[in-house]
């Protein structure tokens, strides 16, 4: 698992051209790091409007926010309102809506080392676009070994233990209408509280390696519409070979299958492992393992149904 850093260089030649930023002062800021921190109300924003109470590291000012400034300055112009603006751990200021930025914010973004730069883009555009960038950017993130599919429309990340066939039943599905993400290494990346999305690295992009087979280009084979290029992930099916000493499942596991969760970058996620043995459609199972999830996520959940149906008979019958 990795956490990724961003200097402010590097923030602004990935966003130059996206944000038309301008960098008017404050160069000697430009080896700031931004980096993911905890989920708590005791860290600051990474970027926002105004805020003096709680900075952001990243402040955007457009036309209303910079005639607060003034405004307050002309009333107490012994003040250090503007100076609050580079305190705290204050990154980079950005002036949107292509305002004229005053001489004082100039001058101490040279003194504080803190980056400033100018924007044609209104302030909220300029945030919304930096939260997603950022938020992709700096967010945890963590590499599985198996294979990430879109099926049925949701993202099922298939795992097991090497050769015990993960890529020749990701084959199968494809070959069934799913859709291929990652083969080998998918990336995780957790992008909200709740939220883990998955992405095929860029090397591996199009590409399933099946034993016998060697690597075979999917989009060429099968054309553009079998790829998906990233999956919020919902589903976990584990392979597990089965063997003749295996005992048998009993109880509860016959009604309501072998499901527990495992927790990814913080997130919850269903797993359920399904036993590998001659004569198994496992293809059939896994498209069925996912419409029972999508049933259970509308509320839906057969066992439960089977032992309500069972209680109502015997309370008939007594």
């Amino acid at each position: 698992m990795s956490n990724n850093k961003l200097s402010i260089q590097q923030l602004f030649e990935s966003m130059q051209d996206h944000l038309y930023l301008v960098w008017h002062a404050g160069l000697n800021g430009a080896e700031r790091l931004l980096f993911h921190e905890p989920d708590s109300v005791n860290h600051p924003a990474l970027v926002g409007h105004l805020n003096l109470i709680q900075p952001n590291r990243i402040q955007v000012l457009g036309k209303n926010e910079l005639l607060y400034l003034q405004k307050k300055q002309q009333r107490n112009p012994t003040s250090s309102i503007s100076k609050q603006l580079y305190q705290h751990d204050c990154h980079a200021i950005i002036i949107a809506d292509d305002q004229e930025i005053p001489e004082n914010l100039l001058i101490l973004a040279e003194q504080q080392k803190t980056a400033l730069f100018g924007s044609a883009l209104p302030s909220h555009e300029l945030i919304d676009k930096l939260r997603d960038y950022l938020s992709k950017t700096l967010a945890k993130r963590v590499t599985i070994h198996g294979v990430f599919m879109e099926v049925m429309g949701i993202g099922l990340l298939i795992t097991g233990e090497s050769s015990i066939g993960k890529s020749e039943l990701a084959l199968e599905l494809i070959s069934r209408g799913q859709r291929l993400i990652a083969d080998d290494a998918p990336e995780f990346i957790r992008i909200s509280h709740d939220i883990i999305e998955g992405v095929c690295p860029e090397l591996l992009r199009d590409f399933l390696e099946v034993r016998g087979l060697g690597i075979l280009n999917i989009r060429a084979m099968y054309g553009a519409a079998t790829i998906k290029q990233r999956k919020y992930l919902k589903l976990i099916i584990h392979l597990k070979h089965q063997s003749q000493h295996d005992s048998l499942p009993h109880g509860m596991e016959r009604i309501i299958g072998n499901s527990r969760s495992r927790r990814i970058l913080g997130v919850d996620i269903t797993e359920i492992t399904l036993p590998v043995a001659p004569g198994r459609n496992l293809a059939v199972l896994v498209e069925t393992a996912v419409r029972n999830f999508l049933l259970s996520e509308n509320g839906y959940n057969a066992a439960s149904d089977m032992v309500a149906r069972q209680s109502k008979m015997l309370n008939d019958n007594s």
